[in-house]
C-alpha cells in the first residue's frame, strides 16, 4: 500500500511542477520580456496624457515586476505623471522616495533631483512678492533656492545643469524682488537702518557680491538695488555711502537704465561738494 501510494505521488509531481502551473517556469528573459511589453503599454497612456490610467498600469508594473529595471523606471514615470498633473506636493514626495530607494542609480537620483527642484519652484505662490507682514510666504521660494543650489553643487555638468541655472535665476530675482519690496516699505515708514539692511541682504546674498545672477535681468536688478541703497543714504545725509552705491552702478552697470540715474545722482552731490 505504500509503495502504490508513491508511486502515485511521483506521477503527480512532474504536474505539479510544470504543466499544472500552467507551462514551463518563466526564463529571466521572458521576465524582462514581459516587463518592458507592460511598461511599453503603460507608456502608451502616460504618452496620451491619460494620466491616472497610466498611473494604474504603471503601478502593476511595478507590482508585478519588482525585480526589473522597468519596476523602478514605472516609479518615475508615476511621479512624472502627478508633476504633469501640478500635483507638485504629490511629485516631490514620490521622487524623494525614489532617491532614498535606489541611491545607486545616479543618473535617474539626477533627473528626481531635478525635478524636485522644478516642482518646488512651481510650488512658489504668487504671493511671494509680499508686505513684510507677510514674509511667511518667502519659504517657499527659499526652499527652491536651498534645492537649485544643491543640484548644482553636486551636478555641475549634467544635461539638466543649464535648465536648472536657469531655475537659479529666476529664483533669485524673486528673491532680490521681495527683499527690495520690503526695503520700500520700511522707507516708507522712515526707517532707514530697516531698509539699508534689506538692500545689504540682498545684494550680499543674492547678487554678484554673493551669489550670480546672470543675465539682463540679474544686472538690472542689481543695480536696482544699488540704487535704492543710494537713494536711502542720500535721506540720511549719509554722502559717502551714497556716493559709493551710485559709483559702482556707474561702474559696474553702465549700460542698465538707471546708470543714467546714478550719474544725475553723483553729479549733485558734486555740487554740494559732498
Amino acid at each position: 500500500m505504500r509503495r502504490r501510494c508513491l508511486l502515485l505521488l511521483m506521477a503527480i509531481l512532474p504536474c505539479t511542477l510544470a504543466a499544472c502551473e500552467g507551462g514551463p517556469p518563466k526564463t529571466a528573459l521572458s521576465y524582462t520580456e514581459d516587463a518592458k511589453r507592460a511598461y511599453d503599454s503603460a507608456m502608451e497612456t502616460f504618452n496620451a496624457h491619460s494620466w491616472i490610467e497610466a498611473q494604474t498600469l504603471l503601478r502593476e508594473v511595478k507590482r508585478k515586476y519588482s525585480y526589473s529595471k522597468y519596476a523602478r523606471l514605472a516609479e518615475l514615470r508615476i511621479a512624472d505623471a502627478d508633476y504633469e498633473q501640478e500635483k507638485y506636493p504629490e511629485a516631490i514626495h514620490e521622487y524623494k522616495d525614489f532617491i532614498h530607494a535606489h541611491r545607486a542609480d545616479a543618473e535617474d537620483v539626477a533627473y528626481a533631483r531635478g525635478r524636485i527642484a522644478d516642482a518646488m519652484y512651481a510650488e512658489i505662490p504668487d504671493s511671494a512678492l509680499a508686505p513684510a507682514s507677510e514674509e511667511r510666504d518667502q519659504a517657499s521660494v527659499v526652499d527652491a533656492y536651498k534645492e537649485v543650489k544643491s543640484y548644482l553643487a553636486d551636478y555641475p555638468a549634467s544635461k539638466d545643469a543649464p535648465h536648472v541655472r536657469d531655475l537659479l535665476s529666476a529664483v533669485l530675482a524673486r528673491l532680490i524682488k521681495h527683499e527690495l519690496y520690503v526695503a520700500r516699505f520700511y522707507l516708507k515708514k522712515d526707517n532707514y537702518d530697516a531698509a539699508v539692511a534689506r538692500i545689504k541682504y540682498a545684494l550680499r546674498n543674492y547678487t554678484s557680491e554673493g551669489e550670480a545672477t546672470d543675465g539682463a535681468e540679474g544686472n538690472a536688478l542689481q543695480a536696482e538695488a544699488l540704487l535704492l541703497l543710494g537713494q536711502t543714504y542720500l535721506r540720511m545725509q549719509n554722502w559717502a555711502e551714497a556716493r559709493r552705491a551710485f559709483q559702482q552702478i556707474v561702474q559696474a552697470y553702465a549700460r542698465t537704465t538707471v546708470a543714467v540715474q546714478a550719474r544725475d545722482y553723483l553729479e549733485f552731490l558734486g555740487r554740494r561738494g559732498a
